[in-house]
C-alpha cells in the first residue's frame, strides 16, 4: 500500500501567506510533489502566476477553499478553474461546485460534517460523515477532504474510521489540518489516507529548521516509516 502523500500548504491559520511565491521558489526542489494554499488573501492574478510557476516546475496544484455559504464556496471554484489547478479541496459541497469542476476537469474533494470558522472547526458524528461522503461520492466527486484534527471529538478515531468506510467506497481522503507533530504523523499513517497536508506547522518550526529542510524530513519520515 503507498504511503500517504503530503500536500505542501503555503498557508498559516487558514490563510496564504504574503510570501507564498518566494517560498514555494525556495522549497521547489524538496520531494513535495503536491502544493497548494487557500483561496484567501491572494489577489487572482498573483494566484494564477504562482499556480503557473508550480506547474512549470511539475507539481500537482491544489486550492483549499474555506468558505460555507453557496455564493462563497461558487467564488471560490470560479478561482480554482480560473488557475487551472489540479484539484480544489474544501467547500461546503454543493452541486453548482461539483458540476463546475466535473465541467473542466478539476477533481473535487468537498469537506464533510459540520464546518466552521476559520481556522476550521469540525463537528458532527463519525457516522454522519461517513454517510455525508457516501451521498456524495454518488454525485460523482474526486474524493473527501477530512479536517481530522480539526474535530472537537476523538480526531483518532475519526480518521481511522472514516478512511477505512471510504476505501471501502473506493473514495480517495485527504486529512486536512493540523497536522503538527511526528505524533500526528504516526497516526496519519495509522489512518492511511491518500494524502495530508500540512501548512501552519512548517510556519510555526514544528518539524524543525527551515521550510525546505522540514518538507524534506515529513517526506523523508513518511517514506521510512512506511517501509
Amino acid at each position: 500500500m503507498a504511503a500517504p502523500e503530503l500536500i505542501a500548504m503555503l498557508t498559516q491559520n487558514d490563510r496564504t501567506v504574503k510570501q507564498a511565491y518566494k517560498i514555494f521558489d525556495e522549497c521547489k526542489d524538496t520531494p513535495a510533489v503536491n502544493w497548494g494554499f487557500k483561496e484567501e488573501p491572494l489577489p487572482l492574478d498573483e494566484m494564477k502566476e504562482l499556480y503557473a510557476y508550480m506547474k512549470a516546475c511539475g507539481k500537482q496544484t491544489f486550492l483549499e477553499v474555506v468558505a460555507y455559504t453557496q455564493e462563497e464556496c461558487a467564488e471560490g471554484a470560479r478561482r480554482a478553474v480560473e488557475c487551472g489547478v489540479d484539484c480544489l479541496m474544501g467547500t461546503i459541497y454543493s452541486d453548482y461546485v461539483n458540476d463546475m469542476c466535473r465541467a473542466n476537469g478539476l477533481r473535487y474533494m468537498p469537506f464533510v460534517g459540520q464546518v466552521s470558522e476559520r481556522p476550521s472547526v469540525l463537528e458532527g458524528s463519525v457516522e454522519g460523515m461517513i454517510e455525508e461522503a457516501r451521498r456524495y461520492a454518488e454525485k460523482g466527486v474526486y474524493g473527501i477532504d477530512l479536517l481530522g484534527y480539526r474535530y472537537t471529538g476523538d480526531a483518532f478515531q475519526l480518521n481511522k474510521q472514516f478512511v477505512a468506510a471510504m476505501k471501502e467506497a473506493g473514495l480517495p481522503v485527504c486529512i486536512a489540518g493540523s497536522v503538527n507533530s511526528f505524533q500526528r504523523l504516526d497516526e496519519v499513517l495509522e489512518a492511511s489516507p491518500q494524502s495530508f497536508t500540512i501548512g501552519s506547522a512548517f510556519f510555526e518550526n514544528a518539524f524543525g529548521g527551515t521550510i525546505a529542510q522540514q518538507i524534506e524530513m515529513v517526506c523523508r519520515y513518511i517514506r521510512e516509516k512506511k517501509v
